[in-house]
């Protein structure tokens, strides 16, 4: 468990601004030295100098985490500034929605490599990393409260989010016996821009999107709702106290466990429906209860 973050190294991708730049900036104030990793290099340096100006240790890399030797090139650059790292925060994401058949297959590679394979690549390449120096660490990986729940029209980011859940809370168990700490950020609505993502699209490998995402009544209610969201250094605070304390999950929006309870309730109600199945019975049921107690 990571009490102090003196001395220590902290990697953000996403981390121009957003959600990325308020972790940095809490990690910074808690007296850590800084990597902003961003796609967009000019503007993860001004950023940086903006963290240096606020007295904080700060370098910008870029990052594209949709490709695997991106993600290794800026893990040496950071080790090159800083020696070692011991915090990396799997941040960058991008966000895809639609009806059914209207999200385009290159639309579905994109946030599937960013979102998902981007978190991928940073376990698989940090781990290792922060193994080798042998002073613990700690991996924060950026999902959403569309990992715990899937709004209609959002299927393709709340897929991504889901899996990004559920390899933090193996990693969690995995982890844990070589002093590495695993939390899952699922923040509700924050004030970030990630309701423009088309902006960091890497046209030349996926192409433009089909539908323009900046129209359509949902598009522009999903617009309003994150201007509308917590200030994200509330989000990078938060996520500061959850590190310390060892927690798994980190939770930003307590008013959305309602939703959360709703989903439960209705997985609850279809194990008593399983329960109650007369073509269930008799059959010999057992829980691999070896697995969760690693």
């Amino acid at each position: 468990m990571m009490k102090d973050f003196k001395g220590k190294t902290a990697f953000v991708t996403g981390g121009a601004g957003g959600i990325g730049l308020s972790m940095a900036r809490a990690f910074g104030r808690a007296g850590a030295q800084v990597v902003l990793a961003d796609i967009d290099k000019s503007a993860a340096q001004a950023s940086a100098d903006r963290l240096v100006s606020e007295q904080i240790k700060a370098v910008a890399v870029r990052c594209d985490v949709s490709e695997r030797d991106s993600v290794r090139e800026a893990a040496l650059e950071a080790i090159a500034a800083f020696g070692k790292v011991h915090v990396v925060c799997n941040n960058a994401g991008v966000g895809v929605g639609g009806p059914i058949g209207q999200v385009d297959p290159k639309s579905w590679d994109w946030i599937i490599d960013v979102n998902l394979k981007g978190v991928v690549y940073g376990v698989e390449t940090f781990v290792p990393l922060i193994k080798s120096h042998g002073e613990g660490g700690h991996i924060v990986n950026t999902a959403s409260m569309a990992g715990m729940i899937s709004p209609p029209g959002m299927e393709p980011y709340s897929a991504t989010k889901f899996a990004v859940v559920a390899m933090s809370e193996g990693w969690f168990m995995q982890l844990a016996p070589e002093n590495i700490g695993v939390s899952v950020l699922c923040p509700g609505f924050v004030k970030t821009r990630i309701h423009e993502s088309a902006r960091v699209r890497q046209q030349e490998k996926y192409g433009a999107p089909q539908v323009d995402p900046a129209t359509g009544e949902q598009a522009k209610m999903a617009a309003e709702m994150v201007l509308g969201g917590i200030d994200p250094d509330i989000v990078g605070n938060r996520v500061v106290e959850c590190i310390k304390a060892g927690e798994l999950y980190i939770f930003t929006h307590p008013a959305m466990r309602d939703f959360v309870k709703m989903r439960f309730a209705q997985i609850m109600a279809a194990f008593d429906s399983a329960d109650k199945s007369p073509v269930l019975a008799g059959v010999k049921d057992h829980a691999p209860v070896t697995m969760f107690n690693q």
